[in-house]
């Protein structure tokens, strides 16, 4: 008998899908089970199970009448409880209603409740995990699915948190997990012939669900498994503790292709692919792939493969809603015309096709060659776009060589992103990017890990060394500095970790500037002095200055100076100078130069921990009025009522020409 399987991913955001169970997906297929994989609110999960539940019972009661096409009124009622929802069904119409009655309190109750009867159950529940900090999510979930399985021994719990903490887990919920890869046979099932980590990619889930990975339209695998380097903030010797030299790429590419259609980019997720002693060939097999240097990317037309799966029951549930989907984008498209949009409505709406809940695989089969033209159409005009293979974990610096670099610039890659996690890898990883431009690479990306034994010295040097090699070479470095958290031990279930040689204001200053700039520091040198300073003396001024002149940077400066002390005379009647970051600044240096050094250093402390209420005990009037800037401003600059809040709206209106001229030219600025 097919077993009904369902693999749950945390609702945390994250870029990649999970990749591990898009091969335990393929697994229980190719044993002929159900699948259904989910991510989202665990709530809505329950109620549309539920209400497949009741549709295919009512089915099997009587099939006179299309159940499904009632489904968004047959959710409304399990979720409500309402008699006007039950009412809206027209159950007695059926001639077994008397039959159907109970079964709508059946599920209505186990939904209400939580508590599944076994025939709602499921046989196998897989839950995957990622970074410790999602731990209160991930124990929820697991939590969750512990009601759904029929037999708890087969609720399975693997992934990188459950790899590094599986004590923990199992302190917590009860439920051992599987560490590392599934790289046995007889994993899961103590019959199963296949290594698991091994199988090819089911991609079709990932239509299953609303959410969408940023980075999706790509072939995701490993070309090489584990790394020789032992970093002790690193989880891989963990996940990955043997070092592979060589998983070969192109047989899994091709099945992916042949299944799911042609995929735009190539993301290997190889933890150190350079260490590799057949890294020639990794390559090559990359070039017989489709993604050496300049290759194009024609997309696959998605309806008809979509409709082919379908009629190949490959997936139906991913591949009515990817129909439904593409048929809901056709219908919003300009490049039809008015009538044609309409006719496609009306064919629609015949079908039962304008609402996901009536959507049904017959429906979407009937009417495949009405719309078949339509797609036709549509992807006929679409050209060639240009293929990207991107090492995503990034690439070791210390291990680049003429030929690994002659070998790089021969494939797809950008951005090659060079791992930057310590300044003392400054001279390795200057040769590296001096290799990669003199072999024709222009686009560049880094990891640079703070917070963990550095100083905050060193990732302002680490992103200066970035800008100015951009200025020399006139290439494009994105920087992404990254904050560290411990995997084990305390914080490791939080993001409160503090790193000895920083503290909590610090970590909030570089934070507040990420956040304005999207995560990232690119090319720009007039940018980078302005978010970090022109050099270290302005980055400490920098690191200390209250947290919201650092998100409003340039509002706050506006105050201070000649237009904006003008413009808030004439809209309040006086000046806002006294709270400018001009006025921060000079009161902060008036502390610095006057106080006694132990008050000085006392006022300090108060400011680094960026926690005012409890530690501000100062009566020291100067030293109250340097505090004030800390505490005063976050709330007034969001609260209509404020005199701050209006200027604002008025700085909005006009804002400096240098800031108009860094919106221009420079997304990267949001609230400076």
């Amino acid at each position: 008998m097919n077993r009904k399987v369902l693999l749950i991913e945390p609702n945390y955001k994250n870029k990649f899908p999970p990749i591990g169970l898009m091969k335990i997906a393929t697994y229980f297929r190719l044993r002929g089970d159900d699948v259904i994989f989910f991510k989202g609110e665990l709530k809505d999960f329950l109620l549309n199970w539920l209400t497949g539940l009741c549709v295919d019972k009512l089915a099997s009661i009587d099939d006179s009448i299309n159940w499904r096409l009632k489904g968004d009124k047959i959710k409304r009622y399990i979720k409500t409880g309402k008699r006007e929802d039950y009412d809206a069904i027209h159950v007695e119409k059926s001639s077994f209603a008397v039959l159907l009655y109970p079964w709508f309190d059946q599920y209505r109750k186990e939904f209400r409740s939580g508590k599944l009867s076994k025939e709602s159950k499921f046989d196998f529940v897989g839950v995957t995990t990622l970074f410790t900090f999602y731990w209160d999510i991930t124990i929820k979930t697991i939590e969750f699915a512990k009601t759904l399985v029929k037999d708890i021994s087969k609720l399975q719990v693997g992934g990188v948190l459950a790899s590094i903490q599986p004590d923990e887990i199992y302190e917590a919920t009860g439920i051992k997990p599987h560490c590392g890869t599934l790289h046995s046979k007889g994993d899961i099932d103590p019959d199963n012939p296949y290594i698991i980590d091994e199988l090819p990619l089911d991609y079709s889930i990932l239509d299953e669900i609303d959410y969408v990975y940023p980075d999706n339209n790509a072939y995701f695998s490993y070309t090489t498994r584990g790394c020789i380097r032992k970093c002790a903030f690193c989880a891989v010797r963990t996940l990955e503790p043997h070092y592979v030299d060589h998983i070969p790429l192109k047989e899994r590419i091709e099945r992916t292709r042949k299944l799911y259609g042609e995929q735009q980019n190539l993301l290997l997720m190889d933890n150190n692919v350079m260490a590799s002693k057949q890294f020639m060939q990794i390559i090559q097999d990359i070039k017989d792939c489709g993604f050496a240097a300049g290759s194009k990317y024609i997309e696959t037309n998605q309806y008809d493969l979509a409709i082919r799966n379908l009629r190949l029951h490959l997936n139906d549930r991913a591949y009515i809603r990817k129909a439904f989907k593409l048929l809901q984008e056709l219908n919003d498209m300009k490049r039809f015309s008015e009538d044609e949009r309409t006719e496609i409505y009306a064919v629609r709406d015949k079908f039962g096709l304008l609402s996901l809940d009536t959507c049904t695989r017959d429906a979407l089969l009937q009417s495949y060659h009405f719309f078949a033209s339509y797609f036709t159409k549509r992807y006929s005009s679409i050209k060639g776009k240009q293929r990207i293979i991107d090492f995503n974990q990034g690439v070791d610096a210390r291990l680049f060589t003429e030929e690994i670099v002659t070998a790089l610039s021969g494939i797809a890659i950008r951005p090659l992103r060079i791992a930057f996690d310590n300044i003392k890898t400054k001279p390795k990883y200057l040769k590296a990017i001096k290799l990669s431009v003199d072999h024709g690479l222009k686009d560049f990306s880094n990891y640079l890990l703070y917070n963990y034994t550095d100083r905050p010295d060193d990732l302002y040097e680490r992103l200066r060394i970035n800008v100015d090699l951009c200025e020399k070479y006139d290439v494009s470095i994105y920087s992404f500095p990254m904050k560290y958290h411990p995997i084990r031990g305390e914080h490791s279930h939080d993001r409160d970790y503090i790193g000895e040689n920083w503290n909590r204001k610090y970590i909030r200053a570089i934070q507040a500037v990420l956040n304005s700039t999207k995560g990232k520091i690119g090319r720009g040198i007039s940018f980078f002095k302005k978010a970090f300073g022109e050099n270290l003396e302005e980055y400490h001024k920098l690191l200390d200055m209250p947290e919201t002149m650092i998100i409003y940077r340039y509002f706050f400066e506006w105050l201070g100076d000649e237009k904006g002390i003008r413009k808030a005379k004439e809209i309040l009647g006086h000046s806002m100078k006294s709270i400018s970051t001009q006025a921060w600044w000079e009161c902060y240096n008036e502390c610095k130069n006057t106080l006694s050094e132990e008050l000085w250093e006392e006022v300090l402390k108060c400011i680094h921990k960026n926690d005012f209420e409890e530690n501000n005990h100062f009566t020291n009037p100067l030293v109250v009025k340097l505090i004030s800037f800390y505490e005063n401003n976050r709330k007034a600059i969001i609260d209509p009522d404020t005199e701050l809040y209006r200027m604002k709206l008025e700085y909005d209106k006009s804002p400096t020409l240098e800031l108009k001229k860094h919106n221009k030219n420079d997304e990267r600025i949001v609230n400076y």
